[in-house]
C-alpha cells in the first residue's frame, strides 16, 4: 500500500511506522497511508529559516513573481495527473477545477503583482513625512521579509488551493514555508508539491511538505515565523493558545469555518431575473464541493411573504442536481471529504433540528449514479427551515461542514441585518436585489460583521465570481467566529509576511537606503543628459537642474486656444475679486507641458523609447505671467521588465521626480512621470 512522502530538509521521506489510512470518498477503499512519526519538526523549521530564507531574501519581487510564474505553468502541464487524483477526494470536475485551477490562478495573479513591488528584495510603505522645516530630516517605513517561516496548517476541502493560495503570498514577500495539509486528502497536495519539486524552480528549502499529524511542529516557532490555519474555529483557538506561540508573540492568521448568509431583497420576487440569479446562486453553494467550503451559505435569509415560493423555487432547483461518482459525466455533486466527515456532518444536523425542520431532501438516504450511497460519502442537499431565527438560536450558532443550509424569514432590511450579525462574524455574505439603496444599507449595516460581501443583480451576475470564490486581489477572512484573520487581498497579503519598520533620517540618507529618491535628497551629477543613458547606467538620484524660462501672457492666451480650456482664471481680462488669484493664471497643464520643454533632450534618438503617463501631479503655487520657471529632474526609481516576445527591446521602467519651481526656488508644481528605457545592446 503507498505511503505518502514528506517533503522536508530537501528530501522525500515516510513517517515511522504504519500511518494513517486515507481512503477513497466515492469507493470506500484505502488510497494511501500517512505518517509524520519520527520527523524532527525543529529541524524542519530551522532548514526553511536557514536555507530557503536566504535564498529568497536575495531575489527581488520581480525576480520571485517570475519564479511563481515559472511554477504556475509547470503545474499547468501536469493537471490531467491532479484531477484523476482529485475525483478520488468526492470532487467533481467543477469542483476540481475550483480547486486545481484556481489554486494555480493565485500563482499567476500574485506573479503579476509584482510589477507593483520595486525591483528589490524589499519596499517603502507608504509615503514620506518630511520632520523637520529645512527639510533635512525625515521619516518613513520600510517593509522587509520576515526571517523565519510560515507554517500553514491547512484545511481537507481544498488540498490545493488551499496550499497553493497561501504560498504565493508568502514567497513573494520573500518568506519560506512548510505545509501541513488536512491528513484526509493530503494525497493530492503530496501529487502536487511532487512536480513543484522535481521542476526545480524553487530554491532549496522554500517550501516543505508533511502529510499527517503536526506532531510538536509549533513547539518550535520562533517570533520571526507566521502561522496560518484554516479549519474549525475550535481547533484554532486550542492551537492559537499554546504557550511557545503566546511567550514568543507569533503571528498568528486564523480562517475558521464560519455561518454565511445570504438575503433576498424585498425588492426581488419571482419573475424578476434577481429572483432565478438568487435560486442559482443558493444552489451552487450548497452543491459545489458538496458544501465543504468555508464559504459555503448556511444561512439563507427571505422576505417573510416570499418563504413558501422561495422553499418551492430551491426543491426544485436541488432535485436536478445528479449526485454519485464525481468522474461520471452526468453527476454534478460528488460525496463528501470522507465517511466520518458525513457522521459529522449528520450529527451537526440533528443538533440543527431542535430548532429547525428539513424540507428538502433526506438525512438517511441519498440516491447515487455509478457508486455505492453507502460505501462512498455520499449526502442529498438538505434545506431547513427556521421558522423563528431570533429565538432558533442553533441556526446562528451551529455548522454542518456539508450541503445544508437553512432558511429563515425578516420583515424588514433592519431585521435582515440584525439576523446576519447573529453568525457574530463570517467569511462573507451576499446580498440579491435591484434597489441600490436597499444594498447601501445592507452593506453598511453588516459590514462590520463580515470579511466580504457580495451585492449580485442582474447588470453584475453575468461576471460574478460568485458568493463562494475568494479572490487573490481581495482580502479573504472575516472578524469574530470567523477567526479575526485575514489573507490575500493583493498587496495586503504581502504585506503580512514582512517587518515594516520605521526609519529617520536626512533624505539623502533614506535615498540610499531605499533605492527611492527622496525630494530635497542631493542629487547626483549625471555627467550627460539622464535621457541619453541606458537603462543600466543610470542611477536613482541622477538630477539634471534645466535652464529658466519666461512665462508671459501671450504664453497663456495660446495655450487657452490649443487646449480649449477657457477657465475664468486663465483669462487675463477677469475681475479677480473674490477669487483666489491676484490676476492672470498659468494653466498648470502649461506648466507641465512647458517643463516638459525644459527637461526633454528631443533632438536625436536616444534609449528612451516612450514616456507612458504622470503620477501624483499636483500644482503647489500660482504661476503669473512674468514668472521665470526652471526644473529640477531626477531618477526617482527603476525597474525592469522582462521580456514577452523573444524580439522584444530589452527594457526597464524609469520614475522620474519632476519638480516645477519659480525665480524665488519655490516650488509651483510636483510630479512623477514614467518612461520606458531600452538597456544596452548585446
Amino acid at each position: 500500500m503507498q505511503k505518502l512522502e514528506n517533503y522536508i530538509t530537501g528530501s522525500w521521506v515516510t513517517g515511522d511506522g504504519a500511518g494513517q489510512p486515507l481512503y477513497n470518498a466515492v469507493s470506500g477503499e484505502v488510497v494511501a497511508h500517512a505518517s509524520t512519526k519520527g520527523l524532527d519538526f525543529a529541524s524542519v523549521l530551522d532548514y526553511g529559516r536557514v536555507i530557503g530564507g536566504p535564498a529568497l531574501r536575495k531575489l527581488t519581487f520581480q525576480e520571485r513573481g517570475l519564479m511563481l510564474k515559472a511554477v504556475a505553468l509547470h503545474l499547468r502541464k501536469h493537471l490531467d495527473k491532479f484531477y484523476s487524483i482529485s475525483y478520488l477526494t468526492g470532487a467533481t470536475k467543477i469542483d476540481s477545477w475550483i480547486d486545481i485551477e484556481g489554486g494555480i490562478g493565485n500563482l499567476f495573479s500574485y506573479a503579476s503583482l509584482r510589477r507593483k513591488f520595486p525591483d528589490e528584495s524589499f519596499c517603502l510603505d507608504g509615503e514620506g513625512h518630511q520632520l523637520g522645516k529645512g527639510g533635512t530630516f525625515m521619516g518613513h517605513h520600510l517593509l522587509v521579509p520576515k526571517e523565519g517561516i510560515a507554517v500553514h496548517i491547512n484545511a481537507f476541502n481544498f488540498p490545493v488551493w488551499g496550499m497553493l493560495e497561501k504560498i504565493a503570498v508568502n514567497l513573494l514577500a520573500g518568506v519560506p514555508a512548510v505545509v501541513k495539509p488536512a491528513t484526509i486528502t493530503s494525497f493530492l497536495t503530496e501529487a502536487v508539491v511532487k512536480e513543484i519539486a522535481a521542476s526545480g524552480i524553487l530554491p532549496n528549502g522554500a517550501l516543505q511538505l508533511v502529510c499527517g499529524s503536526a506532531g510538536d511542529m509549533l513547539d518550535h516557532v520562533l517570533s520571526q515565523d507566521v502561522i496560518t490555519f484554516t479549519g474549525s474555529a475550535t481547533t484554532g483557538l486550542m492551537l492559537k493558545s499554546q504557550r511557545n506561540i503566546l511567550e514568543q508573540n507569533v503571528t498568528f492568521n486564523m480562517e475558521a469555518d464560519s455561518l454565511n448568509c445570504i438575503v433576498l431583497g424585498s425588492d426581488v420576487k419571482p419573475g424578476v431575473p434577481e429572483w432565478d440569479i438568487f435560486i442559482r446562486e443558493v444552489k451552487k453553494e450548497m452543491t459545489v464541493k458538496a458544501g465543504q467550503k468555508c464559504t459555503a451559505i448556511r444561512r439563507i435569509f427571505v422576505p417573510q411573504d416570499r418563504i413558501e415560493d422561495v422553499h418551492i423555487a430551491l426543491g426544485k432547483a436541488l432535485a436536478q442536481t445528479a449526485i454519485g461518482n464525481p468522474a461520471n459525466e452526468k453527476v454534478r455533486m460528488g460525496s463528501l471529504a470522507g465517511l466520518s466527515q458525513r457522521d459529522e456532518v449528520k450529527q451537526q444536523v440533528q443538533k440543527l433540528l431542535a430548532s429547525s425542520q428539513i424540507i428538502y431532501g433526506s438525512l438517511d438516504s441519498v440516491e447515487v449514479i455509478d457508486a455505492d450511497g453507502e460505501k462512498g460519502a455520499f449526502m442529498s442537499p438538505l434545506l431547513l427551515l427556521n421558522e423563528k431565527p431570533f429565538t432558533g438560536m442553533e441556526s446562528h450558532e451551529v455548522e454542518a461542514f456539508g450541503p445544508v443550509s437553512t432558511l429563515m424569514p425578516y420583515s424588514s432590511i433592519d431585521e435582515a441585518i440584525a439576523l446576519s450579525r447573529l453568525g457574530k462574524g463570517s467569511l462573507v455574505s451576499s446580498i440579491v436585489t435591484a434597489d441600490n439603496k436597499i444594498a447601501k444599507q445592507y452593506v453598511l449595516g453588516a459590514a462590520a460583521f463580515h470579511g466580504r460581501i457580495l451585492v449580485l443583480n442582474n447588470e453584475c451576475a453575468k461576471e460574478s465570481t460568485g458568493h463562494g470564490s475568494p479572490l487573490p486581489l481581495l482580502v479573504h477572512g472575516g472578524p469574530g467566529r470567523a477567526g479575526g484573520g485575514e489573507e490575500m487581498g493583493g498587496i495586503r497579503g504581502v504585506k503580512h509576511y514582512m517587518q515594516r519598520v520605521a526609519i529617520q533620517g536626512s533624505p539623502t540618507t533614506i535615498t540610499e537606503i531605499s533605492n527611492v529618491y527622496q525630494q530635497n535628497a542631493k542629487g547626483k551629477d549625471p555627467g550627460k543628459h539622464p535621457f541619453k543613458k541606458y537603462f543600466e547606467e543610470l542611477q536613482v538620484g541622477d538630477q539634471l537642474v534645466t535652464e529658466k524660462r519666461l512665462i508671459t501672457s501671450e504664453d497663456i492666451d495660446r495655450f487657452a486656444e490649443l487646449s480649449g480650456d477657457h477657465f475664468y482664471a486663465h483669462i487675463k481680462e477677469t475681475d479677480f475679486k473674490g477669487t483666489m488669484f491676484e490676476r492672470q493664471v498659468a494653466h498648470g497643464y502649461f506648466i507641465m507641458s512647458a517643463a516638459a520643454g525644459l527637461f526633454v533632450d528631443s533632438y536625436e534618438k536616444n534609449p528612451v523609447l516612450l514616456n507612458y503617463g504622470i503620477d501624483e501631479l499636483r500644482f503647489t503655487k500660482p504661476v503669473y505671467p512674468g514668472a521665470e520657471i526652471y526644473i529640477r529632474f531626477t531618477c526617482k526609481e527603476k525597474t525592469s521588465q522582462e521580456k514577452k516576445e523573444e524580439d522584444d527591446i530589452e527594457k526597464g521602467i524609469v520614475k522620474w521626480m519632476v519638480e516645477m519651481l519659480d525665480e524665488t526656488d519655490e516650488l509651483t508644481g510636483v510630479a512623477t512621470i514614467l518612461t520606458m528605457v531600452a538597456k544596452k545592446p548585446q
